[in-house]
């Protein structure tokens, strides 16, 4: 489909070349074309939709990439990706060797700083304002924050510290939830509006300079034009506790009206700061079923682009198993309706840790903190003081914001705090900044902490039972994948014995020992080695990454003596790093050992099978990988195919 002017439009200067006038049929062309391509590849939806104008308004009034604009999260990056020269590439956006979902600097000199989790703008913001400053460089910092972000504590951290360096920068605040203010649209606009007009700045100026050369009179004139300005603020905004933390606050004004950005970025543009710029959107804004579903539409695969439901698989198909959210979710409900102490807790993810589904039963034993991991560790942390049992559901990647306090308020008290960790290992599209392959080194060095990794569903029922009632003394780490559970049959709960794995597969040539999802993978690579070679492999499921099945795997390595150990993390002090370090304790020596998981780098995007493909963790990989170190040693069983 031809577009007037997207087509044409190809770097922000493009852009600039138009008339004002124009900008209008420049967003409407930029959601269009924006729904046309997300619904038929998948990607982040809503949030990009409800930034449009916001977006073309940024990118019309400052001069990117010289001014740098700097997105919070990322989710709400698609727009500022087409208007960036990568348009033609949307469609390859979250798929192997394609776009990233989110922003990154290696892809374009316009994404300023990479991000994926939240809150990290402002401060970011304000270190390339610093930087611009010491070095006598001369270009405007935009700094752009949804509302959920703000219930991070990064977020007034660096706000206050702003507030304290009264750096040149502007904070649009993208408020798309009414968590903030109520929608008071017409007055606040015609304030606002005024504020920032050139008569207003200089009027402002005006009663400044009058003030300074009326001797002690000077004084109460400034208090009195301040408490003015400041009485309107507070009776019409909610702009106080910005201005509170050294902002010059202004605002809500409508972020879908393109022409009153566009004048009001222009009046603060120059304005000493910091600036905040309160800026009301509507999430999904100009899809309607985005508009009505916001939750379920922030992130979609294909869908079809009229009714926005979901495009059906093969009707042949069989149904899949459950997700291990769903099974997790379903597991805490049924602890919780028989035990009164054990409670849930999420940052801000309920619905993608399963805690809505015990939600619905319990809303009162159920503690959304928002988007702050920190706040959710030290809260449980505090349950735990009292009797209380709290399951803390946060996903992998966004627990390591809070290390320091599961050190620090759980582990070294000694508190009994249970860690429900989703999306461990490779989640697929979202790429490295959701990657879970760091959870089984850090959490792993924290003393007195037991860390797990189930098979399969039953196994974790089992282990989150455990976890509440088994292994009390102090912090619990449970990890799971992203995605579709194996599908065994499920039975009755069970204590597992603390640090004691399994033997699934009995063999004489080699030990391959897995953790968690990779098991299943080392069962059918065994199959593979005996099926092709001959060679005869064991296949032992760890369970447990601290402790150890001390005994157990001391015993192979003395009799086999040539092992694999296989996680879908970084090797660097994870599951293989403390079976080593286990064999170098009892100076077991002679043995082959090869510790098999994600190196020293980070994983790109593409979806789980292509990345398990290519870090070799599928079975046809985990199978090469035994099949190198066993013709590295004398073993009569190797025969070549």
């Amino acid at each position: 489909m031809p577009y007037r002017y997207l087509d044409h439009i190809n770097s922000p200067a493009d852009l600039r070349r138009l008339p004002e006038q124009a900008l209008k049929a420049v967003a409407d062309e930029l959601r269009d074309y924006l729904i046309d391509v997300i619904t038929r590849v998948g990607g982040h939806f809503g949030a990009g939709l409800g930034v449009v104008e916001l977006t073309v308004a940024l990118h019309y009034v400052f001069d990117t990439p010289k001014d740098k604009i700097i997105l919070d999260t990322g989710h709400q990056g698609y727009p500022h990706k087409i208007l960036t020269g990568r348009k033609d590439q949307l469609s390859t956006i979250r798929q192997f060797s394609g776009l990233s979902g989110f922003l990154k600097r290696s892809e374009s000199p316009y994404d300023v700083f990479g991000a994926g989790h939240a809150s990290t703008s402002i401060s970011a913001a304000l270190g390339i304002a610093v930087a611009r400053d010491l070095r006598g460089e001369d270009y405007k910092v935009v700094a752009v924050i949804g509302d959920g972000a703000m219930t991070g504590g990064l977020a007034y951290e660096a706000m206050n510290n702003c507030g304290i360096q009264k750096r040149n920068i502007t904070v649009v605040l993208n408020d798309n939830n009414m968590s903030i203010a109520a929608n008071v649209w017409a007055i606040s606009n015609y304030f606002t509006e005024i504020f920032t007009t050139p008569t207003a700045i200089k009027l402002r100026q005006h009663f400044k300079q009058v003030a300074s050369q009326a001797g002690p009179i000077g004084d109460r004139i400034r208090y009195l034009a301040g408490r003015i300005e400041d009485g309107f603020k507070a009776v019409l905004t909610p702009g106080m506790l910005f201005e509170s933390l050294g902002f010059k606050y202004f605002g809500p004004v409508n972020g879908h009206n393109i022409q009153q950005l566009v004048r009001i970025l222009r009046h603060v543009k120059d304005l000493p700061g910091p600036i905040l710029l309160h800026v009301r959107t509507q999430k999904g804004k100009g899809y309607e079923p985005a508009e009505k579903d916001k939750q379920f539409l922030h992130a979609i695969g294909k869908i079809d682009k009229i009714t926005g439901k979901p495009l059906a698989s093969s009707a042949n198909s069989s149904p899949a198993p459950p997700t291990y959210q769903k099974v997790f979710g379903e597991t805490l409900r049924d602890i919780m309706r028989e035990d009164p102490r054990v409670v849930g807790i999420t940052a801000a993810m309920p619905d993608g840790t399963g805690l809505d589904i015990v939600q619905r039963d319990f809303p009162d034993r159920i503690f959304d903190v928002g988007i702050a991991e920190g706040h959710a560790v030290t809260s449980a942390a505090g349950m735990a003081t009292e009797g209380i049992i709290p399951v803390c559901a946060i996903y992998s990647t966004f627990l390591q914001r809070a290390f320091d306090m599961i050190m620090h308020d759980v582990a070294l008290q000694h508190l009994h705090v249970v860690f429900a960790l989703d999306r461990a290992g490779v989640v697929g599209a979202d790429g490295p900044t959701h990657h879970g392959v760091l959870d089984l080194a850090y959490m792993r060095i924290i003393p007195g902490t037991v860390v797990m990794a189930p098979k399969d569903e039953q196994e974790l029922r089992d282990m989150l039972y455990s976890a509440i009632y088994a292994y009390t003394n102090g912090p619990v780490s449970l990890r799971y994948p992203r995605g579709n559970a194996i599908g065994v049959p499920l039975r009755p709960m069970q204590i597992l014995p603390l640090g004691k794995s399994e033997v699934l597969r009995e063999g004489s040539d080699i030990v391959l020992i897995a953790v968690g999802p990779l098991v299943y993978r080392a069962l059918e690579a065994a199959q593979l080695l005996e099926k092709r070679h001959g060679i005869h492999a064991a296949v032992v499921n760890a369970r447990f990454v601290k402790p150890l099945d001390e005994e157990l795997l001391s015993e192979l390595a003395r009799r086999i003596g040539v092992i694999v150990t296989l996680e879908d993390g970084q090797i660097h002090g994870g599951f293989g790093s403390a079976v080593a370090e286990l064999f170098a304790q009892r100076q077991l020596d002679g043995i082959k050992l090869k510790i098999h998981g994600i190196g020293d780098h980070f994983v790109e995007h593409g979806t789980q099978e292509e990345l398990y493909r290519l870090l070799r963790l599928d079975a046809e990989g985990i199978y090469t990988v035994a099949l190198e170190l066993l013709q590295t040693t004398p073993i009569e069983s190797i025969k070549q195919c």
